[in-house]
């Protein structure tokens, strides 16, 4: 998918994700996200993170809710991505691998 076809594509998010970007470190990602979001949004954010790197490494849905305390519908969600979503998952997943 290209991100031209993204169903939430707006000049708004543009500008999020080129701010995104533009962060430099990990300490920079914690200045900006703690301001941007609730600190439970970016909980759920990294849960679903960590659930999508257990399930490549083909983990059992209730050893991943054990490990990160994700629902089963929250793992479903994740795996439904893996699978038929934007590969944004892989896409990362790879890149933090390297």
């Amino acid at each position: 998918m290209s991100s031209v076809d993204s169903k939430i594509k707006s000049e708004e998010i543009d500008l999020f994700f080129k701010g995104i970007l533009q962060l430099e470190n990990i300490e920079e990602c914690y200045k900006f996200f703690e301001d941007v979001a609730t600190i439970n949004e970016i909980k759920a954010l990294a849960q679903r993170l960590h659930v999508a790197m257990l399930l490549k490494n083909k983990k059992t849905y209730t050893d991943i809710s054990e490990k990160t305390g994700a629902s089963t519908a929250t793992i479903s969600r994740v795996n439904r991505c893996l699978n038929y979503g934007s590969d944004g998952y892989k896409l990362i997943l790879e890149k933090i691998k390297e």
